[in-house]
């Protein structure tokens, strides 16, 4: 699966920005996706992620409650919304799929997938403004 990532931009706090991701290739309905960030100076770290089959979801503390993600099977496309923005945020993001066919079919086995990432997209900047 190839990933493309678009949707970044500049806003400010408390704003909201909606990133997309669109997949090609016949895997996609076969992969859990997720959304992962670095900001400058630091390490690249999780954010969210989704089961291929769309019925668990996982966030990192940081975004639990602002960010959503979602996946849409018909348009090989996973989707990050994110409400009430903060400084804290801005950051390259990137989409990612894990290996085809993980379990991912109960939340543990879906946070077991954390760190098996291995596809991934060009970023897409988002930078919010105080």
């Amino acid at each position: 699966v190839q990933l493309q990532a678009s949707g970044g931009g500049l806003v400010q706090t408390g704003g909201s920005l909606r990133l997309t991701c669109t997949a090609s290739g016949a895997t996609f309905s076969t992969v859990a996706m997720g959304w992962f960030r670095q900001a400058p100076g630091k390490e690249r770290e999780f954010v969210a992620c989704i089961s291929k089959g769309d019925t668990t979801t996982y966030y990192a503390d940081s975004v639990k409650g602002r960010f959503t993600i979602s996946r849409e099977g018909t348009e090989n496309t996973v989707y990050l919304q994110m409400n009430n923005l903060r400084p804290e945020d801005t950051a390259v993001y990137y989409c990612s799929a894990a290996p085809p066919a993980a379990d991912d079919t109960n939340y543990r086995a879906l946070l077991a997938l954390l760190t098996k990432f291995n596809t991934w997209g060009q970023g897409t900047q988002v930078t919010v403004s105080s």
